[in-house]
């Protein structure tokens, strides 16, 4: 049998919040909370409730890139009608 603590297991209790907080630290952004707020992603406990405030929390709308595109065109294309 092995030990409890094997050194890959330092390995990934260290690097887990590197891998973890950056994403969570972008949705707490986009839903107009605190970056800070995805800090408490690595505590126990502390996570879960973290996740339902932010799943279950009203998100504040998200800018708009349409008015930047042209608007799409209908199909099929209308034909003009004939001159007489």
């Amino acid at each position: 049998m092995g030990e409890l603590f094997q050194p890959t297991h330092l390995l990934i209790l260290m690097f887990f919040p590197l891998i973890v907080v950056p994403p969570f630290w972008a949705i707490c952004r986009k839903a107009g909370f605190s970056p800070w707020f995805s800090l408490l992603i690595v505590v126990p406990w502390v996570n879960l409730i973290g996740l339902y405030v932010l799943a279950f929390s009203n998100w504040r709308p998200a800018l708009s890139t349409q008015a930047a595109w042209p608007p799409a065109p209908t199909y099929p294309p209308s034909i003009p009608p004939p001159q007489s």
